[in-house]
């Protein structure tokens, strides 16, 4: 009867968790086994207990602390031989007193100074008269991707609605104006504005589910870091010109990073494109290259008004806009630095930020290097690497081969 409560309770906690079956595994790494032999455990509960390879804690009719796992301990359910938060506790009374098995997800601090929590979802159920089983799962990790998963939908729910509602309201408008030649032409080039924009959304959101799939371990080969570059510098061309910007490409690194070319093409370029959008007229982007000590780093410089201490703790969100106006106004959807966070995180690098207002800002990406040696020095983070000269009132009117003038400042 014992062991068949048991089985039943594990069964049942399997079920409802399966979606951790992997956490679950990694975890049984780590837990030892259970000393069969203990006479303090009802008979056959100890066997059991053994190759559990859970998190779990058995108490006593006085609440204290029989038998627990390895994990019960690194989740800070328990410490020495008493259950540590006042929540279990009052888990463990109710099963105690209705003989049934309750199901909980609490939310737990980490430690007794209460810095981080943790999330488990608890099984409670007695097992004799005297005895208690408490079964916890790890749900922390599984939560928090729930509520960005949520978030994130909420957000684009909310992003896709603008350029739709607006197309939709421009198409009745056009309607009406059939017989108004300008005005037909107006409301179409605000249509094509607002289509444009919400192809540059879809297209993120893209990238950004790609991101999700991609295993750079696995699928990543070496990449040459100066075809990195030149490809982004490439493909930035168009909106550079539109500006009169001159994309100005210093240094050079004979260096290879291991990963995905597509992927860090797409971050670069996202770090030149956000430049570009935010710099003035007739100004200069740079484009810096340096390798040194294993590190292989290329920075963006704009020149634009640069960014609060407020907007550089948050540049990074996704949907987060400095300008929300402006944003809209030039076609950025907010999303383009988060994707660069990620492509750079999944590759073991980093991204840090140098900004004051009023003297523009440097996004710096640092990869490990795989071979080579680098030619100069890595900027340190939170400093910027190099910056264009001063406003370049000179009309760009060059293929895009013309902006690589390697050894010029960046």
């Amino acid at each position: 009867m014992l062991i068949g409560v048991i089985a039943g309770l594990i069964g049942l906690s399997f079920g409802m968790f399966g979606v951790l079956a992997f956490r679950v595994s990694e975890q049984q790494r780590h837990i030892v086994d259970v000393d069969v032999d203990d006479p303090s455990l009802p008979e056959g509960a100890a066997e059991v207990l053994a190759v559990l390879g859970r998190a779990f804690v058995v108490v006593d009719a006085i609440d204290g602390v029989v038998r627990a796992s390895p994990a019960a301990y690194a989740y800070g359910l328990v410490r020495g031989h008493t259950v540590v938060h006042q929540q279990l506790l009052e888990l463990t009374a109710k099963v105690r007193r209705d003989g049934v098995i309750l199901e909980q997800q609490l939310e737990l601090p980490r430690g007794p100074l209460g810095q981080g929590t943790i999330v488990v979802q608890v099984r409670a159920a007695v097992i004799t008269e005297e005895y208690i089983l408490l079964l916890a799962d790890d749900r922390t990790e599984f939560t928090r991707t729930e509520e960005v998963r949520n978030d994130f939908v909420a957000n684009v729910s909310h992003e896709l609605k603008t350029p739709v509602g607006a197309i939709s309201l421009l198409a009745e408008a056009l309607e009406s104006s059939a017989d108004d030649p300008e005005a037909v032409k107006r409301f179409a080039k605000r249509m094509h504005k607002e289509s444009t924009r919400l192809a540059a959304l879809v297209q993120d959101i893209i990238e950004l589910s790609r991101l999700q799939g991609a295993n750079v371990a696995q699928q990543g080969r070496p990449v040459d870091i100066n075809t990195v570059v030149s490809e982004a510098v490439d493909r930035s061309q168009l909106p550079a010109e539109s500006k009169n910007i001159r994309l100005v490409v210093g240094g050079h690194a004979d260096a290879m990073v291991y990963g995905d070319q597509d992927l860090l093409v797409t971050a670069l370029r996202n770090l030149i494109d956000n430049a570009i959008r935010y710099s003035p007229e007739n100004t200069k982007v740079g484009v810096g290259i340096r390798a040194k000590d294993g590190l292989v780093a290329v920075s963006v410089t704009d020149q634009g008004d640069g960014l609060s201490a407020e907007d550089q703790e948050r540049v990074f969100e996704r949907f987060y806009r400095v300008d929300a106006a402006r944003s809209r106004q030039t076609g950025g959807t907010g999303l383009g630095l988060s994707i660069v966070k990620h492509v750079i995180s999944n590759h073991g690098g980093e991204v840090t930020l140098w900004s004051q207002l009023g003297q523009g800002s440097t996004f710096t990406i640092r990869l490990p290097e795989i071979e080579g040696q680098g030619d100069g020095d890595v900027p340190e983070a939170g400093k910027p690497a190099a910056h264009p000269s001063s406003r370049d009132p000179r009309p760009q009117r060059r293929d895009a081969a013309g902006v690589h003038e390697q050894g010029a400042t960046a």
